[in-house]
């Protein structure tokens, strides 16, 4: 057994991917040539880290797909091969410098399929890796219209803020600033709407309502920023409406929030 075809049965083996007649050669020339551990070794610990680096994700399917399409094209290893070696009983690493022996025919050379699965795993897990931390880096570099706002209520000069307390112990907190001209409601503890609801956010002016848009509650968390601009005076309130928002642009419903400016 030459040096490549021991390299192939060892990333089979990390890979748990031999069939019980190759486990048998790789662990007969394993006990006959322990220099061949170094081999070994690093093939588990590059196994480990396509299982550990990673969080459990499922991949896209067309990257899966690809990759088992890929995987059925390769020949495994014995396909194509007319003359190969078959000493169990005495397995040798020898130097493979791709040439016969004086006076025997060149061999084709056999197809690795083991160490290319290998690659491909290695690219699948690396893919499935990228795209995760792509998700988290554009989350970063793409915050949410509502998010972005806040941050400029906080770094204005004016920004100012006031909290209420909600039925069932959350809290909703509204900031503005009159120089930036936004406002934006944070709520903490906010139940969901319900089925085929949603809530609306009003600018109240005196006794007239303004709609500024509806928002959604993600576990009971939500930052809103209020459509349209905000007026000295103006409170800051919240009903629940049917989804996509009141139908006739008033309220249709006691407000769940309100939050005075003044």
């Amino acid at each position: 057994m030459n040096e490549k075809d021991f390299e192939e049965l060892a990333a089979g083996a990390a890979l748990h991917a031999l069939s019980a007649d190759d486990e048998r050669r790789y662990r007969a020339a394993l006990a006959e040539h322990l220099e061949g551990e170094e081999t070994v070794d690093a093939d588990i610990a590059t196994a480990a880290l396509l299982s550990d680096s990673v969080e459990p994700v499922t991949p896209p399917a067309h990257i899966r797909s690809a990759l088992l399409a890929q995987i059925a094209t390769i020949p495994q290893d014995g396909e194509d091969r007319t003359d190969r070696e078959v000493s169990d009983d005495a397995p040798r690493l020898e130097p493979s410098n791709g040439s016969a022996p004086e006076g025997q025919p060149e061999r084709e050379k056999p197809r690795r399929w083991t160490r290319t699965i290998f690659a491909l795993a290695a690219c699948l897990a690396l893919l499935v890796g990228v795209g995760v931390g792509a998700i988290a880096l554009n989350q970063q570099l793409n915050p949410p219209a509502s998010v972005v706002a806040l941050q400029e209520i906080e770094a204005s000069g004016d920004a100012q803020q006031a909290t209420v307390e909600l039925d069932g112990g959350g809290t909703a907190t509204a900031h503005w600033s009159g120089s930036a001209g936004k406002a934006v409601l944070v709520a903490d503890g906010l139940p969901s709407a319900g089925d085929g609801k949603t809530y609306e956010l009003w600018f109240v002016r005196g006794d007239a309502p303004v709609s500024a848009g509806v928002f959604d509650v993600d576990g009971g968390d939500a930052t809103a920023l209020l459509a349209g601009d905000m007026q000295a005076g103006d409170a800051i309130a919240v009903t629940v409406e049917q989804a996509g928002g009141s139908p006739t642009g008033q309220p249709t419903t006691d407000p769940v929030i309100v939050i005075p400016t003044a």
